[in-house]
């Protein structure tokens, strides 16, 4: 599985609510996310949206924008619409009704016990052009199922809307990539090809004892030049990094029910007593503890 994959896997990535919006007039909405993440695609028309306390931007028919940290932000016909909070939208059907603008909006969570450094990295607002998209065959044709999916109420819609939402999500992470935007950070890892390489062997083969060394060797690198650009992109050592992406792993194992010898093992941890050690270093509660809480 490559890194990307396994990270959103790991994090647990989920749509929640997708919806359509048609409005016209003068509209504005303020979006308290309440810690999801959440995104707009504009479908028709153009409309502005910006986080609170930032310069807007305009976004045209085809622009996606994801807000990936729960972010309070809002979105309007223009900078200065007043704004209503969803809630009250939601209260007043009919208002801002016709088809100027069509707007689809979702919202993800993630799971908050995994913490992984992608998601803190992310930028608190990813913007993907129409322009940006045309190069983009993959979303674009996402962006035009949702907004098809959204439109029928057909058996199966809600399932079909969360796969697509999950789709567009990850496609615009491509995108974003792609397009080089990301100059440091864990984005920035995921487009260096030998330190994406890296991270896909340790989350692949977490019980082999990776070093430096042998992690360079694989990716074609001098065990001091990975060293340094692992930490440089990623923020942490190699082994800070393995550390924590075992435990993590170790946490579903134990909410699944797996008993501490066998997660040790699948791990890397040559005893449960090493186990049991970093575990509550890392954790501050034993497995045994973890497991029966979960």
């Amino acid at each position: 599985m490559d890194a990307l994959s396994s990270i959103l896997k790991a994090s647990k990535l989920e749509a929640i609510v997708c919806s359509q919006n048609c409005l016209s007039g003068d509209w504005g909405l303020d979006v308290i996310p309440e810690g999801n993440a959440y995104f707009w695609r504009v479908s028709k028309g153009s409309c502005v949206i910006g986080l609170h306390g930032r310069e807007p931007l305009t976004m045209e028919e085809g622009d996606i924008v994801v807000i990936p940290h729960g972010a309070r932000h809002w979105i309007a016909s223009n900078a200065t619409a007043p704004l209503l909070t969803l809630a009250q939208y939601m209260q007043s059907p009919g208002l801002f009704a016709g088809d100027d603008t069509i707007v689809a909006a979702g919202h993800f969570t993630f799971d908050e016990e995994q913490q992984h450094p992608f998601i803190k990295d992310l930028p608190p607002l990813l913007h993907i052009s129409s322009f940006g998209i045309k190069n983009q065959q993959f979303l674009t044709h996402m962006g035009f199922l949702l907004q098809t999916e959204l439109s029928v109420n057909k058996p199966g819609t809600q399932v079909m809307l969360k796969g697509l939402a999950e789709m567009l999500f990850i496609s615009v992470i491509r995108a974003y990539l792609e397009q080089d935007k990301a100059e440091k950070g864990f984005m920035s890892a995921l487009a260096d090809p030998q330190i994406s390489q890296a991270l896909e062997l340790m989350h692949n083969q977490p019980s082999v004892d990776w070093t430096a060394e042998a992690l360079g060797k694989r990716v074609g690198m001098s065990r001091t030049l990975f060293f340094n650009r692992f930490k440089e992109l990623v923020g942490e050592t190699p082994l800070t990094y393995l550390t924590n992406w075992r435990i993590n792993r170790a946490k579903e194992m134990l909410s699944a029910g797996m008993n501490r010898v066998d997660v040790a093992e699948k791990i890397g941890y040559q005893s449960a007593a090493a186990f049991n050690k970093i575990f509550k270093t890392k954790t501050g509660s034993t497995p045994a503890r973890y497991r029966a809480k979960s």
